[in-house]
Formats: structure tokens, C-alpha cells, sequence
């Protein structure tokens, strides 16, 4: 177990075992306050626990207990090399044993993107532990029977979208290890793009742009990410969307 200081901020980092794997949590503040209550913060694709920074420093001080892992596949967690092991079961598993690990019956959950995504699975499968729930960017899209989720999604936006080029294990790693991971994490941060992007060669251009910063957005957390990224690689990350189907 390790202390970091984060904008005036003691943060707690610790690795535990469970599930299976070890999953890495950030922890800010005790829970004591008149507040009280923990709350579970769930990054999403291409982020990780500090990706929640001013959420921690914030919640901390109104006297809640503040929890931000890195999911299986990203950071300091275990990243298992198959992609089936990245379903919702899993995840889910991984939070509850995570709770359990750290005695802690209910707690208030916070979700972004594909943690968002998780975060709504919580709390189809697991009512009990969820004591309330705020998501993030993505909607509750309970599982249609009639088609698989990535035929859907082909049948909305075509092959050329994202989440279908993502499917062959490899290929869009292979992609992004020929761009600096520093104008990865700047191009998709900075994106106003809000259609069905591809993240093709064509769709990021050419890697000498210039993309300005905007005011809440700082060098420093993309050098942290960008830092992280090139240590892990993206693998874990994409495995996500590759078991969809099952």
C-alpha cells in the first residue's frame, strides 16, 4: 500500500486480489464526514483512476469515502491476454469482489463510458450492492434477443465503424503503436466529432497537427495517460468491446 498526494489530497493506493486477477484501487478520503458513504468511481475506455482526480479531491472533502480502481485490463490491474474474459460477468465479478474485499455492503456508484456500461450491469445483476447510481454518456441498452450487439451496430454505422474494427485481435494495436501516444490521447480528448467515427488512419490525419488544449484540460494528465498507455499498451483496453457477443 502506497500514499500519494493529489491536489492537496491523500490518496491511498493498493492492489488486492480478487476474482482471480489483482485490480488496482485509488482511495481518498474516510467516509466520516457528515456526508458519509463511499462512493465507486468506474472509468471508461482509454482512461484510468486519475481520469476521476477532481471527483476524488472534491467528494473527499465533503466527508465521503472515494474509491477509483483501474478496470481489469488497464493501469496497475491485471490485464488477461483473452478477450473473453472481458464480459460482463467478469466485470461486474470484479466489483463485487472488490467490495467485498474491502467490507463494504453498498455503496453510491458513479460510471463513464464503458464504465457506465458496467455500472448498469451492477446494477441489473446485483441491486444489493448498488445504494445509488449516476452514469455518464452511455444509456441503459438492455440486450436485444433478436440480434447480436455487434450486428447491430453494423446494421446502425456500417463496418467502417470503431467499435467493428476493434473485433481482430491485433489489428488496431498495431495501428495505434505507429502514433505517438501523446496525440492519441489529444486527438480523442479533443475530438468534436460526434458521429459514428471509425478511428482509421484517415479519421486521426496527419500526427503533426496541432491541437491546441482546452482550459480543462491539462499537459499533465495526458502526459499521465499517455505515460500509462505506452507501459500497458492498448490490449487490455479493446478487449472490451471484443466479447460484445457473448
Amino acid at each position: 500500500m502506497a500514499t500519494t498526494a493529489l491536489e492537496g489530497v491523500s490518496v491511498t493506493h493498493r492492489t488486492l486480489d480478487v476474482n482471480g486477477i489483482k485490480i488496482h484501487v485509488a482511495e481518498a478520503g474516510s467516509g466520516s464526514g457528515s456526508a458519509g458513504g463511499t462512493v465507486l468511481f468506474l472509468h471508461g475506455f482509454l482512461e484510468l483512476w486519475h481520469s476521476w482526480h477532481h471527483q476524488l479531491r472534491s467528494l473527499s472533502a465533503r466527508g465521503y469515502r472515494c474509491l477509483a480502481p483501474d478496470l481489469r485490463g488497464y493501469g496497475d490491474s491485471s490485464a488477461p491476454t483473452s478477450p473473453s474474459s472481458y464480459t460482463a460477468f467478469h466485470l461486474v465479478g470484479d466489483v463485487v469482489a472488490l467490495l467485498d474485499a474491502l467490507a463494504l455492503p453498498r455503496v453510491y456508484v458513479v460510471g463513464q463510458g464503458w464504465g457506465a456500461l458496467l455500472a448498469w450491469h451492477l446494477a441489473t445483476f446485483r441491486p444489493d450492492r448498488v445504494r445509488a447510481l449516476v452514469n455518464m454518456s452511455v444509456a441503459f441498452m438492455p440486450r436485444n434477443p433478436a440480434v447480436r450487439p455487434l450486428e447491430l451496430f453494423r446494421r446502425l454505422y456500417g463496418d467502417g465503424y470503431y467499435l467493428l474494427r476493434l473485433q481482430e485481435p491485433g489489428a488496431m494495436e498495431a495501428e495505434f503503436a505507429r502514433m505517438d501516444t501523446r496525440f492519441i490521447f489529444r486527438k480523442l480528448l479533443t475530438t468534436r466529432d460526434t458521429g459514428a467515427i471509425s478511428l482509421s488512419p484517415e479519421w486521426w490525419g496527419p500526427q503533426d497537427q496541432d491541437i491546441p488544449l482546452p482550459p480543462w484540460l491539462t499537459e499533465e494528465y495526458v502526459e499521465r495517460l499517455a505515460a500509462k498507455f505506452d507501459e500497458t499498451g492498448f490490449a487490455g483496453a479493446m478487449n472490451f468491446y471484443r466479447c460484445l457477443d457473448l
